[in-house]
């Protein structure tokens, strides 16, 4: 009951600041056509979970730290021999983040996840998939300050993709590059 309450930091810089840059850069008529972030989709494939199931539910603990949520075990569709891989056989995790939990995570990735990348240059800014989505890949889990480093038996990366009510990727680039995405030049 607490959470409904509750505005996040971003939701609040979203409403009174990126809206109003985003009407101003592209003129929209009615402030409902503002495009905004839907919701962050976080997936975990463990690829070694093939000889040791128990490490798909470990990246599943650890996504589970990183997101706030619990993720769901995605599974093995059919089965392929030359794998390893038995038909239902969990392969990783993945979440859905939404409305408080989402501007939660964005607000950690921006801030606190993407500086500690090792040799970090910036975001790809081709990466949209031509519909407003934004998809990135992270090579390192440990990167996210609810990780114990010493805890860790193994590192996994992870594919965030960010969601968005945009029309077309400029729109997308300006609603994320509002937010601080750190975009390459």
């Amino acid at each position: 009951m607490a959470e409904a309450t509750y505005t996040p930091k971003l939701r609040t810089f979203y409403d009174e600041v990126v809206r109003a840059k985003m009407i101003e850069q592209f003129g929209y008529k009615n402030p409902m056509e503002v495009p905004t972030i839907d919701k962050i989709v976080i997936n975990m494939g463990v690829g070694e979970a093939t000889a040791d199931t128990k490490k798909a539910t470990t990246a599943a603990a650890d996504l589970a730290q990183i997101a706030g949520q619990k993720p769901v075990l995605t599974r093995a569709r059919k089965a392929i021999s030359n794998f390893k891989l038995r038909e239902n056989q969990p392969v990783g995790a993945k979440v859905t983040l939404r409305k408080v939990r989402m501007y939660e995570f964005l607000d950690r990735l921006v801030t606190m996840a993407l500086p500690r990348v090792r040799d970090f240059r910036g975001l790809n800014p081709k990466s949209f998939d031509g519909r407003g989505n934004y998809a990135m890949g992270i090579k390192e889990h440990i990167v996210f300050p609810e990780i114990n480093y010493d805890r860790v038996e193994q590192i996994w990366g992870m594919d965030i993709i960010v969601c968005t009510t945009a029309k077309t990727d400029e729109e997308a680039r300006a609603l994320l590059k509002a937010f601080n995405f750190p975009f390459r030049q």
